[in-house]
């Protein structure tokens, strides 16, 4: 193990004014400013947290033009142990980092909440930070899958009318909801909050924002872990390619699963005839959720909803049930018509700023739908398709546009990856820590699920220890899989 000096960088006064969107024209020029505020309150669904809000600007590139109001939550830590704050970055993209430390704090050890205030946010564009808004209607009609050109043609025109009506309902900031505008909000929330450097626990989508943030402000890192990282140098052939395998991947491992494990419903059974048996009265239209009486599953519905039970073993049993049901259902009713409010909050608009994902015309389109069907031959429909299908037509250069890693940092990232990882797959995570070189750490557990600091005790205890003392794990270091619970 390594045990890494802290940094000695001063809280210089240009870090300070930088942090807050201001520059001085010059070092003479150059004043105190006061710093960032969040006015914190009790929380109204949990007195024993603390609320706020933090004012911040639409565009940072204009400073002192349109301002929004970023949503935060905090839970303190005792006085006589704390050390600083540990701010979450929530995954999604479109999680809620409020909900998270109001009623989910306990993701974190008892060590940690002891030394640092747990810190989370809802991102711009999301939760209570100025959300994104659209027409429902025109959300509606982003299909799951393109079947031909023509239909290509019309996904095109409704994601153009799409954006112009979240961009009218939502404003400017619409245009501003990308991760590297969120890095610049994370700095703020840094100052605001009084640290020196950043304290950060970063998940799924969350792990965008911290590689961001490492490489816009390498001086202010204190620490940072990117739990289940997201690769974002990845082209559109890629980015799918990855994302076919790994969902594939965790097919299979469920599958064994349930092939050992009395705790599976269909222990004992033939899963590969169940399952395609449920693809094909998907394809016929004839395919019920049980959980939801009457509503239909397409084929891209089965595998999205089977896909995101394997984010957790403790939900793997359910899975099982699930699908069970529906292999003994055979009276499917149709669902009656939909009701709603016109508008919807769209969290997913900051991912097509974020990504670059170009598709020329249907023929490209089938192409990549073919070559993920021979990768994941039974879960053909990875999720990742729909961000082909919902960005489709997004005016380049996109605000944050995929590109190889340049972090710099004093003090190692380290990269938390869990081979079997349903939805950020393996590979993802070691072409992140290639990238990072020696200023990153992987740290693999060899276990299931998305993430694996709640479900690895030895995952745990290294992060903690890394987040606390700065203390990086040994090159290859890693933690054994915990067998799913019965």
């Amino acid at each position: 193990m390594l045990r890494v000096r802290k940094s000695a960088v001063g809280w210089a006064v240009a870090l300070a004014l930088t942090a807050t969107g201001l520059t001085p024209a010059s070092p003479a020029a150059a004043r105190p400013q006061p710093a960032p505020t969040i006015d914190w309150r009790q929380c109204a669904e949990d007195s024993s947290a603390e609320c706020g809000t933090l004012s911040l600007p639409v565009d940072w590139n204009r400073p002192r033009g349109e301002r929004f109001d970023l949503s935060l939550a905090r839970r303190v830590a005792k006085p006589a142990t704390r050390e600083g704050a540990l701010v979450f970055g929530p995954g999604g993209p479109g999680d809620s980092g409020v909900d998270r430390v109001v009623n989910g704090s306990s993701r974190f050890s008892a060590d940690l909440r002891a030394r640092f205030d747990i810190v989370s946010f809802d991102p711009r564009g999301t939760g209570d930070s100025h959300p994104v808004v659209c027409a429902r209607d025109l959300l509606a009609r982003q299909p799951q899958l393109i079947a031909d050109q023509a239909q290509f043609d019309a996904t095109l025109a409704n994601n153009a009318l799409l954006r112009a009506d979240c961009r009218a309902r939502t404003g400017a900031l619409y245009d501003h909801v990308d991760t590297t505008s969120a890095a610049r909000d994370l700095d703020a929330v840094r100052a605001a909050l009084g640290e020196r450097q950043l304290t950060f626990h970063g998940s799924s989508y969350g792990t965008l924002l911290g590689q961001r943030y490492a490489e816009l402000y390498p001086d202010r890192v204190r620490a940072i872990v990117l739990e289940a990282a997201m690769d974002h140098s990845l082209g559109t052939r890629a980015f799918l390619d990855t994302q076919a395998a790994t969902a594939e991947g965790a097919f299979d491992e469920f599958v064994a699963w349930c092939d050992r494990s009395t705790a599976c419903a269909l222990h004992g059974r033939d899963f590969q005839a169940i399952w395609a048996g449920l693809q094909a009265r998907a394809e016929r239209g004839l395919l019920t959720d049980p959980k939801r009486p009457g509503v239909m599953l397409t084929p891209f519905e089965l595998s999205r909803l089977t896909h995101k039970e394997f984010y957790d073993t403790w939900r793997w049993p359910g899975l099982a049930e699930w699908l069970g049901k529906m292999d003994a259902a055979t009276a499917p009713r149709s669902a009656g018509p939909s009701t709603g409010d016109a508008v919807a909050p769209y969290p997913f608009a900051v991912f097509c700023q974020d990504w670059s994902l170009p598709v020329r015309d249907y023929r490209e389109y089938v192409g990549h739908l073919r070559r993920a069907a021979r990768l994941a031959p039974d879960l053909r429909y990875p999720p990742a398709l729909f961000a082909l299908v919902t960005c489709l037509g997004t005016p380049t250069p996109v605000a944050n546009p995929q590109h190889r890693l340049r972090v710099h940092t004093d003090v190692p990232l380290l990269v938390a990856a869990t081979v079997h990882d349903p939805a950020s797959g393996y590979d993802w995570a070691r072409n992140v820590a290639r990238q990072l070189g020696r200023h990153g750490a992987l740290l693999t557990y060899r276990g299931w699920g998305h993430g694996s600091y709640s479900s690895s005790p030895c995952v745990q205890r290294v992060v903690d220890s890394y987040l606390i003392d700065q203390v990086v794990p040994a090159r290859s270091a890693s933690c054994p899989a915990v067998e799913p619970a019965v």
